[in-house]
């Protein structure tokens, strides 16, 4: 199970106490009736979705019930940082993505198991 930090309650809770809300720092369209259609169907429904880092939009809905941002690296699934919304989006450095990123080739769900004894009598 996932540990997510709250920043607002400022503990470390499992993920069943969190909400997925999206990606994070989409800007509102300020006049709605000058929006074209292909510019309302990319704010709606077109989002990023790429192997490595993303900023995501959180809810603690069992808790404080507020929203929060967080980087999380989307193919192991292990969280970056969290901050408080409408904070700016946080420069991470090489080595906090570097520690982020899976080992192997997988999620840590589907990495291949290391063993170091590969002869026929260990199979």
């Amino acid at each position: 199970m996932l540990l997510i930090h709250c920043p607002y309650c400022d503990k470390d809770l499992p993920e069943l106490e969190f909400r997925h809300g999206g990606e994070a720092h989409i800007a509102r369209p300020s006049d709605w009736n000058a929006v074209s259609d292909d510019d309302f169907e990319k704010f709606f429904f077109i989002r990023e979705n790429h192997k490595g880092v993303v900023f995501e939009r959180w809810r603690h809905v069992h808790g404080c019930g507020r929203f929060f941002n967080a980087a999380r690296h989307s193919v192991s699934d292990k969280f970056i940082c969290t901050y408080k919304a409408g904070e700016p989006r946080p420069q991470l450095t090489p080595a906090q993505i570097a520690a982020a990123a899976p080992q192997g080739r997988g999620t840590p769900a589907n990495e291949p198991v290391r063993t170091e004894d590969t002869t026929e009598a260990a199979r």
